[in-house]
């Protein structure tokens, strides 16, 4: 008897929603905070910034979710905006992956690395560091496929236990600061100013990946059901994780002490385990980096290879070696990590990403209500829960944080501009091309 299903390799529920856990849970939520705190000095405009974050982050996974089961098929933005729109719009989505999608979130995480590292050696250079290990992992990745095979299930598993174990035990410290979750004079009159808007773009970074599970659509078991569930109910835990532990942090360590700081969660271990347990808590945040960076070494040339092979002008990107692995992608990558390693400061990389990316996912969003207008037959399986007001909370917040952004941070945003326009360029230097060589002699 065959028992054979053809949903037995098809992802589940709980995989769908643990990707969407995994890709947000890494490098923002251990060292944002430090970068928050030079703005905003209150108690709850820091937690706020976390909740009002996240509530955006639930506006566009509930948005999502309609688009991802309306046009159910991998390849996230790439896809969705190529239908949605124009292959234009997919061509620059995908180019915002390749570039800072991936290669930015890499760089990120290991600059973080180095900087927890150099907590417990203080000898240690964090650029050198940072340089090493995303050179090892794309010399790994690039070499040998079975390498990158690792279970997101257990990685997820342990960073919520250690964001779980980390709260535990900071409230039941005993020398803890005095805060008040609750609003003082003045707080609401702060989140509404640009420190508040800025420092919203650190959150948006943290929160990035709340559409994970967009890109394995196609792959799903039943996606109409479970893609929406997966996103939501994925970042809805997120946002409370995220809420406690960056409670903890200022329950634990001074403000004026996380000002500034990549490293906060060591600052805050140290506060709750002594100088020998928050060397062990900078060692395991380490090892979340480690598999942060290792994912998205692994993930970003396949992209790229995907781009090179559907697009003529970045042909060259699509090749493959003797081993069957996308090589000059992996190179290609390789050279943005570097010259981001080497060339930005940490608070600088995050901002422009966080931007860039927020571009992308507000273009997306809006076009839930393009969708509904072009194609009002379509089936939807799902609608967004609180249409139209769930998709326009969450494009309000965006264009306002970005319009703040591109006040406050002119260099940082012009680079995430730049990156666009670069993509729209070669989206049209393509089509000359294809149109050149389809002209008969």
């Amino acid at each position: 008897m065959n028992n054979y299903s053809p949903d037995a390799r098809k992802i589940g529920l709980l995989t769908a929603a643990a990707i969407v856990i995994a890709n947000m849970i890494g490098t923002g939520v251990f060292t944002s905070l430090g970068f928050q705190v030079l703005n905003l000095q209150s108690v709850f405009p820091l937690l706020m910034l976390w909740v009002v974050g996240g509530i955006i982050a639930v506006c566009g996974a509930l948005t999502y979710g309609e688009l991802g089961a309306a046009l159910p098929r991998s390849g996230g933005e790439y896809h969705l905006l190529s239908k949605i729109y124009h292959p234009a719009f997919g061509f620059v989505a995908g180019w915002v992956s390749v570039t800072v999608g991936f290669a930015a979130p890499a760089a990120l995480a290991a600059i973080a690395l180095g900087t927890y590292l150099q907590a417990i050696s203080p000898g240690l250079n964090v650029q050198h560091v940072a340089a090493a290990v995303v050179i090892i992992f794309t010399i790994m990745h690039s070499n040998s496929l079975k390498f990158g095979s690792y279970s997101h299930n257990f990685l997820t598993v342990f960073k919520v236990l250690l964001i779980l174990f980390i709260i535990v035990a900071g409230f039941a410290v005993e020398d803890a600061q005095a805060i008040s979750v609750f609003p003082r004079i003045g707080d609401f009159s702060l989140m509404t100013r640009a420190g508040f808007a800025v420092s919203l773009i650190y959150v948006s970074y943290a929160y990035n990946g709340w559409n994970g599970a967009i890109y394995v659509a196609g792959e799903l078991n039943q996606p109409q059901k479970n893609l929406p569930t997966a996103l939501f109910l994925g970042t809805l835990l997120v946002l409370i994780l995220y809420l406690f532990l960056n409670y903890i942090f200022l329950y634990t360590a001074p403000i004026a002490e996380l000002a500034g700081q990549v490293q906060v969660g060591f600052l805050s271990g140290v506060r709750i385990f002594g100088k020998t347990g928050g060397q062990i808590m900078a060692a395991s945040i380490s090892f979340l980096l480690v598999s942060t960076v290792s994912g998205h070494v692994f993930v970003g040339p396949r992209i790229t290879q995907v781009m090179g092979e559907d697009y003529h002008a970045l042909k060259i990107l699509g090749k493959k070696a003797a081993n069957g692995l996308a090589i000059n992608a992996f190179i290609f990558q390789l050279f943005i990590m570097l010259t981001l390693i080497y060339s930005s400061s940490f608070e600088q990389v995050m901002i422009y990403a966080g931007f860039t990316l927020n571009l992308i996912t507000t273009l997306t969003v809006a076009g839930v209500f393009v969708l509904r207008k072009r194609a009002p037959q379509m089936a939807r399986p799902y609608k967004t829960w609180g249409y139209p007001v769930t998709p326009l909370i969450f494009l309000v917040m965006s264009v306002w944080t970005l319009t703040f952004v591109m006040i406050d941070k002119p260099k940082e945003s012009s680079i995430g501009l730049g990156i666009v326009v670069a993509g729209i360029l070669l989206y049209f230097l393509n089509s000359k091309i294809v149109s050149r060589s389809s002209v008969p002699e």
